[in-house]
């Protein structure tokens, strides 16, 4: 189990800006915080040392990439060993229409977010792909109307 990271104000403040906005310059970031910029920068590292911070990335628009639908998938394997679930999770890794996968408890085995371009796509997704995955038993789906909330990460 990881080590919990103690964070005072200042650190959350950097954490919170850098979430709305990672490409922020540390003397903009500083300026935020309230702090100067050599210290800001020593904060900064300190918390991609601590691995607080794991990376920066860029969020890209389904619509404009013309895969604009999102699908809940949830699975069920026909077996639970290990073998099984490491070449179906390393399957779903590998599939580039799969944007996040999660190994669950419960009914299901696991739940898969897609996106796709329309119903005709996702048949194409599931035909080509998903099914086509050695140790799927059962599949249930759930097209998603509208986004409610977008977060990557929690609120520090």
């Amino acid at each position: 189990m990881e080590k919990t990271v103690d964070l005072d104000e200042i650190d959350r403040k950097i954490l919170r800006e850098l979430r709305r906005d990672g490409r922020l310059s540390n003397a903009g970031l500083a300026e935020k915080v309230g702090l100067s910029a050599s210290p800001c920068w020593n904060r900064v590292r300190r918390l991609e040392e601590q691995g607080v911070i794991e990376g920066y990335t860029v969020l890209l628009n389904q619509q404009a990439l013309g895969v604009p639908d999102t699908v809940m998938i949830e699975v069920t394997l026909d077996r639970h060993d290990d073998d099984t679930f490491a070449r179906f999770g390393q399957a779903l890794a590998d599939m580039p229409e799969v944007l996040e996968a999660y190994l669950l408890t419960g009914e299901y085995d696991y739940l898969i977010k897609v996106a796709v371009a329309g119903t005709a796509g996702y048949e194409e997704f599931l035909r080509r792909k998903l099914y086509k995955l050695p140790g799927l038993r059962h599949s249930r789906s759930t097209f998603v109307l509208r986004r409610l909330k977008q977060a990557h990460s929690p609120e520090p």
